[in-house]
């Protein structure tokens, strides 16, 4: 596993219940600015022995950004709403009120 990944799971695993990151948010975080798209690599990348909230990293539209025909999207709506997170009637999370926001917690290399 690269380190890159490594420090993408570390922020992704303070996410806390009930709240949501952007993947550039993520990306930031992890010391890998502009690199957003490498959150959603390293993410679906996740080997299954590594135990992290995937679910709770979303776009920067407060969308979920899996393909709807590959079923995650269902799977990622359920498991944020059973943590209290609610979606508008366009399929959106209010960022404002939902997103994650850490004092601190940047991984650097």
């Amino acid at each position: 596993m690269s380190t890159s990944y490594e420090r993408i799971y570390a922020v992704v695993k303070r996410i806390p219940r009930g709240r949501v990151a952007t993947y550039g948010q993520v990306a930031d975080l992890a010391g890998l600015h502009g690199h957003a798209r490498q959150v959603g690599y390293a993410l679906h990348a996740t080997p299954a022995h590594v135990r992290i909230p995937w679910q709770r990293v979303v776009n920067s539209k407060g969308e979920i950004s899996l393909r709807p025909h590959e079923g995650g999207g269902d799977l990622q709506a359920a498991l944020l709403e059973a943590e209290g997170v609610e979606f508008s009637a366009a399929g959106r999370i209010d960022l404002d009120r939902y997103q994650w926001k850490p004092r601190r917690v940047r991984i650097d290399r």
